[in-house]
């Protein structure tokens, strides 16, 4: 565990209090706030878990440039997502200059030692959502991403049997996948690759990747983009589009029990579960076996088999699937229309109607319950997958929206689109 030691022991309620760390001095405002209300853990408890898994959190997400997701006031609260750096910082943060497809730039924090981790924890920031990048080559990602995201209703020992799937699928193809759990309700498995694609050339390779796993388990897994589309696992390929990034190793969700991404060894995916990962106990777990994925830049693998397999998916007639939204329309994508809205007979195969967009998600889901007891004789039909809940990114914070899929519903007794409820108006200015 790195050095940390008080620089002075006896301090107010309302000052910081000050750490080193390696060598470095950190003042931690507001120890005590609390940031998770239910095990009433705070700030204080988060630096210190940062600190006693700060090897293996640097694994995943050191050298890298890093959005900041900061919850100041807990995880019941507001929070934002920060991809420039703090323009007061100590000057042995490091940053580098990230340029987007917008043509902004931002400069963007990289954590290098666990000092740094304690200075980003101060700032309440619970995850560590690092991009697929290290900072000194920032055009060729040297991980491939697979994120493994059930749809409501799917439970975890189906997301276990999609993850063997998956890792069968790498090993045909020559690569490694290092899996963790993602802290919520899914599963990442990341691979390691030599920095020689662009990032186009790694989402291509990861689209492929979802198709193979799909054909292998279509029962299991989707690679389909539109949420009216899937079923089971779905296996988002697009998170491996440029500027992209996820929660990585280690990083603390805002769950009400304060879950972690857990590494796992192969060996640990059919017997562990989400829960048994926490801020409280993977300090054990870690002082106890050390960190899970300590071997992953061994081997550094080669997309090369899966990019065939991508141009052999074109030639016949599988070309490129949708992107995620706000991205340019990209040559050879589709047309970028939910089925929902294509026009012909898929309109009455997803019949889709909204009904409600708010700021914060508890509003959002309000809004669905009041809906439910509008329509009750519809609600009954409905299927945990039939709720759409999207969470919508803007430049700094997410809103959420809440579709049905009436597919389920007798004709007869299908609501019409009916108004928002919420409407929050202001979001379309976020």
């Amino acid at each position: 565990m790195p050095e940390l030691r008080r620089k002075a022991p006896k301090r107010t309620s309302a000052g910081p209090e000050l750490i080193v760390v390696a060598g470095r001095e950190i003042a931690v405002s507001n120890a005590a706030k609390v940031l998770f209300p239910k095990p009433k853990y705070t700030k204080r408890d988060l630096v210190r878990y940062y600190l006693a898994v700060a090897e293996g959190a640097l694994r995943g997400a050191g050298g890298r440039p890093n959005v900041l997701v900061r919850y100041p006031n807990g995880i019941t609260s507001e929070f934002f997502y920060q991809k420039r750096a703090p323009e007061s910082r100590p000057p042995w943060i490091e940053v580098v200059t990230l340029r987007f497809p917008s043509g902004r730039t931002a400069e963007e924090v990289v954590p290098r030692d666990a000092a740094a981790l304690a200075w980003l924890a101060n700032l309440a920031c619970l995850e560590l959502h690092p991009h697929a990048v290290r900072t000194e080559d920032l055009d060729h990602p040297d991980e491939l991403r697979v994120d493994l995201d059930p749809v409501p209703g799917v439970k975890w020992p189906q997301v276990r049997a999609v993850a063997r799937v998956v890792q069968a699928t790498l090993h045909d193809f020559g690569l490694t996948g290092w899996p963790k759990t993602s802290g919520s309700r899914g599963m990442h498995i990341i691979v390691r690759i030599a920095r020689r694609w662009t990032f186009d050339e790694v989402r291509r390779a990861a689209l492929a990747l979802a198709r193979e796993v799909e054909r292998r388990a279509p029962t299991l897994a989707t690679s389909k983009w539109w949420k009216e589309e899937r079923h089971g696992v779905f296996v988002d390929y697009n998170q491996n589009a440029k500027d992209r990034t996820v929660a990585s190793a280690y990083s603390v969700r805002p769950t009400p029990d304060a879950r972690v991404s857990a590494p796992l060894g192969w060996d640990e995916v059919e017997s562990a579960e989400p829960a048994d990962f926490t801020l409280a106990t993977m300090p054990k777990r870690f002082a106890t076996l050390g960190d899970r994925h300590a071997g992953i830049d061994g081997i550094a693998g080669s997309l090369e088999g899966l990019l065939e397999l991508s141009a052999r998916h074109e030639r016949e007639g599988q070309g490129d699937a949708p992107w995620p939204p706000h991205y340019k329309k990209q040559r050879g994508e589709p047309p970028r229309v939910q089925p929902s809205k294509a026009r012909g007979a898929r309109v009455a195969k997803y019949p889709l109607i909204e009904i409600g967009r708010a700021k914060r998600k508890q509003a959002a889901l309000a809004g669905l319950k009041r809906w439910k007891a509008r329509h009750a004789k519809a609600a009954k039909y409905l299927e945990p997958a039939d709720v759409l809940v999207d969470s919508m990114r803007g430049r700094s914070s997410t809103w959420t929206r809440i579709r049905v899929n009436l597919l389920h519903v007798p004709p007869k007794l299908r609501p019409r689109q009916g108004r928002l409820d919420p409407d929050e108006k202001t979001l379309s200015s976020w």
